[in-house]
């Protein structure tokens, strides 16, 4: 069973924030040390572009009263984050200060808080999350790995780093740093 498959039954085929039925996919919750089910979310098109950075609906978010309480994790620390971001708003902090998380929640929801974050930007500008699946725009030596990685090449899951000009990823079974002004998103 793919991941969207195992997202779509154990959401009951709805987005897990917002409950919209269209336009379902997977969103990794970073940071992710390896892709399965319980480090995902299955959201709707609204909830994964204002997740990505696209302007806030704040009334869109108003549905995190009923979502922050899922028995799932990855719900809860997508709920927290959210909330974090609409922290100016009053019903947001309000939610945010009935939130109960447990200590391993709590730490993975904050340590993939970026929210003062400088935002990892493709080559067209497009902001790159864990998790995503980037294409090579140009040929890029790789040090010390003795191959070229070819334009065209797709890299699946990439995890961010620290330099927000540079993102990880697997080329060729090797574990490389990418520079994101040489990637797109697919």
């Amino acid at each position: 069973m793919s991941i969207e498959q195992a997202l779509t039954e154990r959401a009951g085929a709805k987005c897990e924030l917002c409950a919209a039925t269209d336009n379902l996919q997977g969103v990794a919750v970073p940071p992710i040390d390896q892709v399965r089910v319980d480090n995902h979310i299955l959201v709707c098109q609204t909830c994964k572009s204002q997740i990505e950075g696209a302007e806030l609906d704040t009334n869109h978010w108003r549905c995190l009263n009923d979502s922050m309480w899922s028995q799932v994790p990855a719900v809860q620390v997508m709920a927290w984050r959210m909330l974090k971001r609409l922290s100016s708003e009053t019903w947001a902090q309000d939610l945010l200060d009935m939130l109960y998380l447990d200590e391993e929640t709590s730490t993975w929801a904050q340590k993939g808080d970026d929210s003062d974050r400088e935002p990892t930007l493709d080559s067209n500008g497009a902001v790159l999350s864990a998790g995503d699946t980037v294409v090579l725009i140009k040929d890029l030596d790789v040090k010390g790995g003795g191959f070229t990685a070819k334009r065209g090449t797709a890299v699946r899951g990439i995890s961010l780093t620290d330099n927000p000009k540079h993102v990880e990823g697997r080329v060729n079974g090797v574990r490389i740093v990418l520079v994101a002004e040489y990637l797109k998103k697919a």
